[in-house]
């Protein structure tokens, strides 16, 4: 598997995912990306289906934020089994499908297609260009049901304006595989989504993408 594949996930321990939501969707969102987490949030709780897929876990907050107590059919797909564990721990009442996957690689998870799939926060740590990265997209796509809707958010490293601490930390974060974003910027992401889907709509606010698509 290719190394800055595993670099890009291997950083999320158990100890890390457990300061997870203090650090990046407490402090980091609101000071350094200046994208307010109730606003990802808000896309996911309007745009989650019944039906759905989370790719690239973490620690499921959106998951668990969002989603009623039961009736919905839920999948995850990640890497990481420490993001799996925590995240089918947490949501346990709904009984998610598990699948551990390198998603720059066809999922082939052999079930039925599913008709929303979100991907927060996990393009900027895939290695390659966004072109090369956005492979994800073509994989996403093969798994969703005609109609369906792909929605998601990823921080941009060109074109916003950034702090000094917000500049450091993404830079450090590059640095060591953690981030995979220097050259991401908006039009990249939207020629990718283009590529693969239908319904286009991108929104930056602060350094991070929020971005949803159909496929036709």
């Amino acid at each position: 598997m290719n190394k800055d594949v595993v670099a890009g996930q291997a950083v999320y321990s158990k100890k890390v995912l457990s300061i997870y939501d203090l650090w990046v969707l407490g402090f980091s969102n609101h000071y350094l990306w200046k994208c307010p987490t109730r606003l990802i949030s808000k896309q996911f709780a309007d745009l989650v289906t019944a039906n759905h897929l989370d790719v690239g876990v973490g620690t499921g907050y959106y998951l668990k934020q969002n989603l009623p107590a039961g009736g919905q059919r839920i999948a995850l797909v990640d890497l990481n089994e420490n993001s799996l564990e925590s995240t089918a721990k947490a949501i346990e009442h709904l009984k998610p499908e598990i699948y551990c996957r390198n998603v720059l690689e066809p999922f082939g998870l052999g079930c039925e297609a599913f008709d929303s799939v979100s991907i927060n926060y996990l393009l900027h740590c895939l290695p390659g260009s966004m072109s090369e990265k956005s492979i994800v997209f073509s994989h996403i796509r093969e798994v969703m049901s005609s109609g369906g809707v792909v929605f998601g958010s990823t921080i941009l490293g060109q074109g916003t304006e950034k702090n000094a601490f917000a500049q450091k930390l993404m830079s450090l974060y590059n640095k060591k595989g953690i981030f995979c974003n220097d050259h991401d910027e908006l039009g990249a992401l939207e020629e990718a989504l283009h590529q693969y889907f239908s319904n286009v709509k991108v929104e930056v606010i602060g350094c991070v993408a929020l971005f949803s698509a159909t496929k036709a």
